[in-house]
């Protein structure tokens, strides 16, 4: 007959949780001053986030593009005027809301995210390629499983 195993006692269980959640806010910390130090061509991380997206998806609503690269309004409009000012993107009108306005790369924005994302995104790659495949493929499922949680309706809420 198999043994139960034993319940964690509740100070276990806040100890491993506060372990998590301050290893995840130390690596959410040290990726984001990583990836400004490693090959940034001048950009920033959301600057190179955000060409990314318009690169890969095309032109996009400032509000929808905000929310996917966890952006407040000022925060979107401050990076669109940057990358509007150094010539790489434009605003235009949306075709069927008048409310809404699209970024959208210009032809120098398209040539400028080519150059800058491939290396970039290799860059990056290689400091995840110091983890096993196993891991690596561990850490992209529990990234996901997590981000989808994030993104669920609370079920404990009243």
């Amino acid at each position: 007959m198999p043994t139960a195993r034993p319940t964690p006692s509740p100070d276990a269980a806040i100890d491993e949780h506060r372990q998590l959640v301050e290893a995840a806010a130390a690596f959410t910390n040290g990726f984001q001053r990583w990836l400004g130090s490693h090959g940034s061509d001048g950009r920033t991380y959301p600057e190179l986030r955000l060409m990314e997206q318009l690169h890969c998806r095309g032109p996009a609503k400032m509000r929808t593009l905000a929310d996917g690269l966890g952006l407040s309004a000022r925060n979107m409009t401050a990076l669109a005027d940057t990358l509007e000012h150094d010539g790489l993107l434009r605003r235009v009108g949306h075709p069927t809301d008048r409310r809404a306005t699209l970024l959208e790369l210009t032809d120098s924005g398209m040539a400028a995210a080519e150059e800058s994302l491939e290396p970039r995104l290799a860059e990056m790659g290689r400091l995840f390629d110091r983890l096993p495949a196993s891991k690596r493929q561990a850490l992209l499922s529990s990234l996901r499983a997590l981000t989808e949680a994030m993104d669920a309706p609370d079920e404990t809420a009243p």
